[in-house]
């Protein structure tokens, strides 16, 4: 077997940690991304039914994040077949660094899509109780005086359905750069191949 082998037999290793790392980071960006945003469409679904297909934009965008590392983890793993040709050390750094490129620009966009989605469609409120307490000493007794105040906050998109533009938005500068990762992964393992004349 290992006559039939062409190159440097530890280059693989960093090739397939990049396919997988591509793949693995990527769905973990996608992954945040729709069950953060899910949790405030679920959220918001209770009180605002209506809006729940209108905002289920943040989790599309969320999932399309797994597409991008499945697209660069299918680049990587056909480059690499030894047996047909050589796979040096240099091939198995530029998918490496294709892998990483791709899967942590998607987990940087997960996050951000997570996040900005969650608050953007969030139908939430908080209540919270004051008490001023107004103590009188005179002649060795207490009196207080007490109220109280609330404060209802509401979600971006429920309470205020103009914001929804500017989400979206945001959403697509946020989805942006998983794409810049992509570029850029699929152009570092287009390099692989290209350490020597064969």
């Amino acid at each position: 077997m290992s006559s039939t082998f062409s190159g440097d037999e530890t280059a693989p290793f960093f090739g397939f940690i990049g396919a997988a790392a591509a793949l693995v980071f990527s769905c973990m960006g996608a992954a945040y991304g729709t069950a953060k945003s899910g949790v405030g469409v679920a959220s918001m679904g209770v009180m605002r039914p209506e809006l729940v297909m209108k905002s289920i934009v943040p989790v599309v965008m969320a999932g399309v994040l797994g597409i991008y590392g499945l697209i660069v983890a299918v680049i990587i793993s056909t480059g690499i077949n030894p047996k047909a040709k050589s796979y040096y050390l240099f091939d198995g750094y530029a998918h490496l660094s294709s892998g990483l490129a791709c899967g942590l620009a998607g987990l940087a966009a997960g996050m951000a899509i997570g996040i900005v989605g969650d608050a953007g469609v969030r139908y939430y409120y908080y209540c919270y109780y004051y008490y001023y307490f107004f103590f009188c000493l005179h002649y060795h007794m207490c009196t207080c005086d007490g109220f109280e105040q609330h404060l209802w906050l509401y979600g971006a998109n429920a309470q205020q359905p103009k914001l929804f533009v500017g989400m979206i938005l945001i959403l697509i500068f946020a989805e942006a750069l998983a794409l810049y990762g992509l570029i850029v992964g699929i152009i570092l393992s287009s390099r692989a191949g290209q350490s020597r004349a064969d």
